[in-house]
């Protein structure tokens, strides 16, 4: 089975017993057959267990475990993947029929660790599909088209980028030579992926073609800012380290920090009164750290007069009451 599978599709679920049909469907019906699909059943109480059993397609890989969280089911399923490639797709979401075809055609063609492509939206409250141009790539303008490029190419840009993971397909000898991983335990772990994947590829490439369909609901993960949004801090503490454990910290300093400061600063701006004093702890308590750290005159140096006066502010702050005494309007 091993040498024939060209790409594995993993799917981890929780409670998906609303959508994931969909998803497993849009699996089997790739025009490209030689795949597997690996379904992590993340402890699921639903009755999705039960739909993922009603299927006999011999394709088919059900793991179920404890509730461990999407980080931890997604490494789990990757050492699974018996795939010359890999695809993420999210239960809720579904596959263009010939994702696999054109992705795993291009990335052969072009000999690439990384094949990127389209997401579409579908709104299921109104039945709708919206562009954007987050998902339709558009930071990369035409002269990425049509060719392989390296990560250098795409410094000026980098940080402009959909972090999604299911926005591509990924050679799995490459994954596992450079130990790719999610963070497990926190919200937001497609961010730390990305970059380490994207800047660690030696061969990348764009598919201007919208294979996936991305599904916004009320349950969606980012649709809401509330307490998923302070994993922000952590996602960005991780984020930092992995730069700096592979050795592109000083190329990308002045954006890595600008992004590791913007992100918990648009939350702190936007997540429900509840958790703002949670989100400051945290936020604060990070700032501490580097504070002590060999990079504080890096954050000094580095960044803009508006996120410089928000990491000040925050520092010389003992609570979020007494932060937003200096801020009235902060953002």
């Amino acid at each position: 089975m091993t040498s024939k599978v060209k790409i594995s599709i993993l799917i981890c679920v929780y409670n998906g017993e609303e959508y994931i049909k969909d998803a497993i469907d849009s699996a089997i019906a790739q025009t490209l057959e030689d795949i597997e699909i690996i379904v992590i059943d993340d402890g699921s109480t639903d009755s999705t267990l039960e739909i993922l059993n009603s299927y006999s397609d011999e394709r088919i890989r059900i793991f179920t475990q404890e509730n461990m969280g999407l980080g931890a089911s997604r490494n789990r399923a990757m050492s699974l993947a018996e795939g010359e490639y890999i695809a993420f797709l999210d239960a809720d979401d579904w596959l263009d029929e010939k994702m696999c075809q054109t992705s795993y055609n291009s990335a052969k063609e072009n000999d690439t660790d990384m094949t990127m492509f389209q997401i579409i939206s579908f709104d299921d409250y109104s039945k709708t599909f919206h562009e954007s141009d987050w998902f339709n790539l558009k930071n990369f303008d035409e002269n990425f088209d049509n060719r392989v490029f390296t990560p250098s190419e795409a410094h000026d840009v980098l940080f402009d980028s959909s972090v999604s993971a299911c926005q591509k397909i990924y050679r799995n000898r490459f994954l596992k030579s450079i130990n790719a991983s999610f963070p497990e335990g926190i919200y937001f772990e497609d961010m730390p992926f990305f970059y380490h994947v994207f800047l660690n590829a030696k061969r990348i490439n764009i598919i201007r073609k919208h294979l996936y369909i991305r599904r916004k609901h009320d349950n969606s993960i980012t649709e809401e800012i509330d307490a998923k949004f302070l994993d922000t801090v952590p996602a960005g503490q991780e984020l930092f380290k992995r730069f700096i454990e592979c050795g592109f910290y000083e190329d990308y300093k002045f954006d890595l920090i600008a992004y590791k400061i913007n992100g918990p600063r648009m939350a702190l701006a936007s997540i429900v009164d509840d958790y703002r004093d949670d989100l400051f702890d945290l936020i604060k308590e990070d700032y501490e750290i580097i504070k002590k750290s060999e990079y504080y005159e890096d954050f000094l140096d580095n960044l803009g007069p508006k996120k410089r006066k928000f990491f000040l502010d925050i520092l010389k702050s003992n609570s979020y009451s007494e932060f937003k005494e200096f801020n009235d309007n902060i953002y």
